[in-house]
């Protein structure tokens, strides 16, 4: 896989900062056959282009890594699909059929806005610059970066010749709890395949629900303001009460070797994983 060599390329470039960040988006849950418990279904992942690469706000990004991707052939080039000053980059391969990187930081306290230069001027509070890379800000992403997984990209699949080591990824639990906070916000074309994410890391990881993920969901739920504990169980009812629209579409996207999808396996999926592990 072409992507994966890709992606390889971009974390063994970033191996200096890697206990400052985690991968997060559709490739954590690539990412997630490399667990060692992860069970590993006869389908593959939903493909995606882009690696998405989310630090902390406050995190100690020492050296430059803007520096770092230019040397290793990455270009950077604008993302003006917001209004955001400075816009966020998108560091890409010339040969990389379309895979690219971002990078992410929590919007924090913030309400999105800031004051401008400009007496009684406001401006957007979308991005941040640390260590020479710009990223945008996102509400909810601080969730992913709680309690990551370490996981290793192996010899003969990284197409480096050589392990990937010390790839930090949202543990399961951050990855399906901030999909449901970001529910409403989300891009409407998005929102189905969230759904199908969700359903596809409680089929990874439902045997570990109980002894482990379940324990974890306690642990992050402490971390979650009443607002965000309220809209995590009004969320889950919300997309999981019943054979919805959402849930139609979830189904039916089509995903590679995955067969067909009957809309009431997948919510009941859901259902009973999210039952369990809100005990």
């Amino acid at each position: 896989m072409r992507e994966l060599t890709h992606f390889s390329r971009l974390a063994e470039t970033l191996m200096p900062w890697r206990q400052q960040i985690v991968f997060v988006g559709g490739w954590a849950f690539r990412l997630y056959q490399y667990a060692p418990r992860a069970y590993k279904p006869d389908f593959g992942a939903i493909f995606t282009q882009d690696a998405d690469v989310a630090y902390a706000p406050r995190a100690p990004l020492e050296g430059d890594i803007k520096a770092a991707l230019l040397g290793a052939g990455f270009s950077e080039e604008p993302n003006f699909s917001g209004d955001f000053k400075p816009p966020a980059m998108r560091y890409t391969l010339a040969d990389a059929d379309g895979f690219y990187a971002e990078f992410l930081t929590p919007l924090g306290g913030s309400s999105g806005w800031k004051r401008g230069k400009n007496p009684g001027e406001r401006v957007r509070d979308a991005t941040a610059i640390n260590a020479g890379v710009v990223a945008q800000k996102l509400p909810h992403l601080e969730v992913l970066l709680h309690e990551p997984w370490l996981v290793t990209i192996p010899a003969e699949d990284s197409g480096l010749g050589e392990p990937v080591v010390g790839i930090q990824v949202p543990n399961p639990v951050s990855f399906m709890i901030q999909k449901i906070l970001i529910r409403d916000d989300r891009d409407p074309r998005k929102r189905a395949q969230d759904v199908l994410y969700i359903h596809d890391a409680l089929i990874t990881f439902g045997a570990m629900i109980e002894d482990e993920l379940g324990p974890a969901w306690k642990e992050l739920e402490r971390t979650l303001t009443s607002q965000q504990q309220k809209s995590v169980y009004t969320g889950v009812e919300a997309l999981f009460g019943d054979v919805n629209d959402l849930i139609r579409e979830a189904a039916g996207i089509p995903a590679g070797d995955r067969p067909n999808m009957d809309p009431a396996a997948l919510l009941a999926v859901c259902q009973e994983g999210f039952g369990e592990l809100f005990g």
